[in-house]
């Protein structure tokens, strides 16, 4: 419960201060070209070094890092424009879960989040999902059914936050310290259970050794067929769903 606590303090690096520090230049683009924009998606094409790729956030500090529909919409759009364009996609989560006011489901976000996953599973592009935060629930799922999951050192990826979990299994939401250690949610426990592929380490420098690394796995995709690509993706999802 405290990589919790850590993973959601207001001052921890934020999708924007990670974007700003590894691409230049960035541009952002806005609208799901249905409803409005929502700003707590933040997506747009960033160049790093020699190669541009397709970027898209939560940012925690706008409507708690909790996107609408029509934000998963406007992912949807950034996605597709990135296979189109041949651009390896990245992501960058930190959301406790997604939008879940009464708006939020007349304007359709299960529909949203689950035509996310959907079109992720099957894009032609190499996939990147980083949890820089707190990953949680369908918000996080959205963007993360990616080639690679990697996860910041104390951030956390799980179903839905030790508060809902105690509440629904014991019916007791002071029992989230028991409820976090059961769910196995750090980056330690998922890498030791095969749900991730990478830790950060977060020392203080944890900006720059994310560049390396996103260097290193652009370099390393180029010389991959997108053949072998889609058939890892597939395993690896399969090996997860116990298949």
């Amino acid at each position: 419960m405290d990589i919790v606590r850590t993973s959601r303090s207001p001052d921890r690096l934020k999708s924007l201060d990670y974007i700003r520090y590894i691409f230049n230049p960035f541009i952002e683009f806005h609208g799901d070209r249905l409803f409005s924009d929502d700003s707590t998606i933040i997506g747009g094409i960033g160049k790093i070094e020699d190669f541009s790729v397709m970027v898209i956030s939560q940012q925690k500090d706008r409507n708690f890092g909790m996107p609408n529909p029509e934000g998963y919409r406007k992912v949807i759009r950034l996605a597709k424009y990135a296979e189109k364009f041949d651009l390896p996609l990245i992501t960058l989560i930190d959301t406790p879960g997604a939008g879940c006011g009464i708006e939020a489901e007349e304007r359709g976000q299960s529909s949203a989040i689950a035509n996310c996953i959907y079109e992720f599973s099957k894009l032609n592009i190499p996939t990147l999902s980083i949890i820089i935060g707190e990953g949680g629930s369908g918000g996080a799922l959205a963007l993360s059914v990616t080639d690679e999951i990697w996860m910041l050192e104390n951030s956390v990826y799980s179903i839905l936050s030790p508060e809902g979990f105690s509440s629904i299994l014991w019916k007791d939401p002071n029992r989230r310290d028991e409820a976090a250690d059961l769910m196995r949610m750090t980056s330690s426990d998922l890498m030791e259970d095969g749900f991730i592929e990478k830790i950060i380490k977060e020392d203080g420098g944890q900006k720059y050794h994310l560049k390396n690394e996103i260097l290193q796995y652009l370099q390393k995709t180029t010389s991959i067929s997108m053949e072998k690509i889609l058939k890892k993706r597939y395993d690896k999802y399969r090996k997860i769903l116990g298949g």
